[in-house]
């Protein structure tokens, strides 16, 4: 006991012995582990590698440029379906682009990647995160290679030579929190809402609360391991009053009838029914969630519509709880991934929607000459 009989817990530590920092809520208990390998799944690339395609005449290739991770399982089979139809798809992976061979010509938009010399008419990054870099994390040689290819990356992705799938110009300002405010301001139910280091003094709506992560729901500390950051709720004696290292979203606990996942794509609105238990279960307990395919209430899809085209997004993921008929807007994913709710539905409408959009939209483009 103390001097104070209150307990050792009190008892500061010996001279020269730092305390222990509390660990951060979102970083408790968290058992999510991703490993990626940066190997080439890229149909179209692959082909292209073995020699078997055409040259050509020499002329620079319209081509849709992705920009991506070798494991974005969505741009895989997108590089199939555009080569059905015809349509050249060239990538450049966060994963795998240490040695690529690349050159950007900054005053024509043309770019030559391997030996092929391509024009890109529509531009999409995906999972371009820098954090993937197959470089040694801490080093000289880490911060240089990411710096550099953060900038060129940053470069292509803004570039107005060509045009762009959801613009990085206007998607990286777009935080949760601006999501927020722009829902509410377009009619849409939103949580009760706090970002603090101080969880343990916050209650926004005065009862049960979930802690988010104001930032990405996925940290790469190395490359290829990705740790997740899923919301969690707030226990009130587990948290106290002990700060957080950076600051998180404390939301309103919205008690909800079930949950719904609608991807827009251009003017489509494609609807999933998510089903679950827990906030974190679709990425630690995935085989426990049912997805089931509904229909989008037409007052409701036309708001998301109204959203997407005033982030200027072309393709994304609106999460909605449905709590007493009402339908309470969570967040909007612009790097949304919908293989997976496909698989669990049983279905490819999102798929299909997304092939048709941008094989469409490449035509369009260069029927409008922006590809010659």
């Amino acid at each position: 006991m103390s001097a104070s009989g209150r307990g050792s817990d009190l008892v500061p530590p010996p001279e020269g012995v730092r305390a222990a920092k509390p660990t951060p809520l979102l970083l408790q208990g968290q058992d999510y582990l991703f490993r990626t390998h940066p190997q080439c799944l890229d149909f179209q690339e692959k082909v292209h590698s073995l020699g078997v395609v055409d040259e050509g005449d020499g002329e620079p290739v319209p081509c849709v440029l992705v920009l991506a991770r070798s494991a974005d399982m969505e741009m895989n089979e997108l590089s199939i379906a555009l080569a059905e139809r015809g349509i050249r798809m060239a990538r450049i992976d966060a994963d795998r682009c240490v040695d690529l061979p690349l050159t950007v010509y900054t005053d024509t938009p043309l770019l030559e990647l391997d030996r092929w010399l391509l024009r890109p008419v529509l531009v999409w990054r995906r999972h371009f995160e820098l954090a993937a870099l197959p470089v040694e994390p801490g080093t000289l040689a880490a911060a240089y290679a990411a710096d550099q290819w953060g900038a060129v990356a940053n470069w292509l992705s803004t570039r107005g030579d060509w045009a762009h799938v959801n613009p990085v110009r206007h998607t990286a300002h777009l935080d949760r929190l601006t999501q927020l405010a722009d829902a509410a301001a377009f009619g849409l139910a939103v949580p009760r809402t706090a970002v603090t280091t101080r969880p343990g003094r916050t209650r926004p709506g005065g009862g049960r609360c979930i802690v988010k992560t104001t930032g990405r729901h996925l940290l790469e500390p190395r490359p290829g391991v990705q740790h997740g950051l899923f919301p969690r709720p707030l226990e009130t004696h587990r948290a106290g009053d002990a700060p957080e290292p950076a600051p998180v979203i404390v939301q309103q606990y919205v008690g909800a009838d079930t949950e719904l996942r609608i991807f827009v794509v251009g003017e489509r609105c494609l609807a999933y029914q998510v089903d679950k238990l827990d906030p974190a279960q679709l990425w630690v307990d995935p085989d426990a969630v049912r997805v089931t395919p509904v229909e989008v209430p037409h007052g409701l899809a036309g708001r998301l519509r109204a959203l997407a085209r005033h982030w200027r997004l072309q393709v994304a993921a609106f999460d909605l709880l449905v709590a007493g008929g009402e339908h309470v807007f969570l967040e909007v994913n612009v790097n949304c991934d919908w293989r997976w709710f496909e698989h669990r539905a049983g279905d490819e409408r999102v798929s299909d929607a997304v092939h048709d959009w941008v094989a469409g939209r490449f035509e369009e483009l260069l029927g409008a000459g922006q590809g010659r």
